[in-house]
C-alpha cells in the first residue's frame, strides 16, 4: 500500500512538471503569433487602481477593457470609466472574483471565447509579482500571454514570497482540477 501511494505521488509530480514545462513554450509561441496586446485586464481592488486603468485605456482606444473585481462600489467603479469618457461598450466587468487567483480563473473563459491571446495586465506595483506568477500559470496554461502595467501605489512593501508561492500552488491545483481552493478562505465562509 505504501508503495502504491509513493507511485501515485511520483505520477502526480511528473504530470505537474510536464504541465509547468509546457507553459513557457505556449507563451513563446503566443508572443510570436500575437506580439501586441489585444485587450486590457484590470485587477480591481481600489478606486485608485481603476482610475489609473481608465487613464491607461485612453492610450489604447481600440482595446476592450476587462475588469475583474468584487461587487463593492461597483457603481462608483463604472462611473470612473464613464467620467474618463470611455464608452460603456468597451468596458466589461466580472464580479465573481474573491481573490487574486479567482481574478484569473474567472476571466480565462471570456478571453478564450473572444480569442484574446495577449493582454495588458494592470494592477498595483506592490501586487504585480504575485499577479504575474498567477497569470503566467493560469492564463499561460491556456496560451494567453500578458504584458504587465504597474500602477504606482502608496504601499511600500511588496507582497510576501509566501503569498506568491501559496497562490502559485493554488493556480497549479486549478490547472489540474479546475478548483482554486478559495473555499478554504475563512473570510469567505458564511
Amino acid at each position: 500500500m505504501l508503495r502504491l501511494k509513493g507511485s501515485f505521488i511520483i505520477l502526480i509530480t511528473l504530470v505537474l512538471m510536464v504541465l509547468i514545462s509546457i507553459i513557457p513554450i505556449r507563451l513563446v509561441i503566443t508572443l510570436n503569433q500575437v506580439p501586441e496586446p489585444q485587450a486590457i485586464l484590470v485587477l480591481g481592488g481600489n478606486s485608485g487602481r481603476i482610475k489609473s486603468a481608465a487613464e491607461f485605456s485612453k492610450l489604447h482606444p481600440k482595446l476592450e477593457i476587462w475588469i475583474s473585481d468584487n461587487r463593492n462600489q461597483s457603481a462608483l467603479k463604472r462611473g470612473i470609466f464613464q467620467k474618463a469618457g470611455i464608452p460603456e461598450q468597451r468596458v466589461h466587468f466580472d464580479f465573481s472574483a474573491t481573490d487574486t487567483v479567482t481574478n484569473f480563473t474567472g476571466m480565462v473563459k471570456y478571453f478564450r471565447a473572444e480569442e484574446i491571446r495577449h493582454l495588458y495586465l494592470v494592477t498595483s506595483d506592490y501586487h504585480m509579482a504575485r499577479a504575474r506568477a498567477i497569470a503566467t500559470l493560469v492564463l499561460g496554461s491556456r496560451g494567453i500571454v500578458i504584458t504587465p502595467v504597474s500602477i504606482p501605489s502608496t504601499v511600500s512593501q511588496r507582497e510576501s514570497k509566501l503569498r506568491i508561492v501559496r497562490d502559485s500552488i493554488r493556480s497549479l491545483i486549478w490547472i489540474a482540477t479546475g478548483r482554486t481552493g478559495a473555499s478554504f478562505n475563512p473570510k469567505l465562509r458564511t
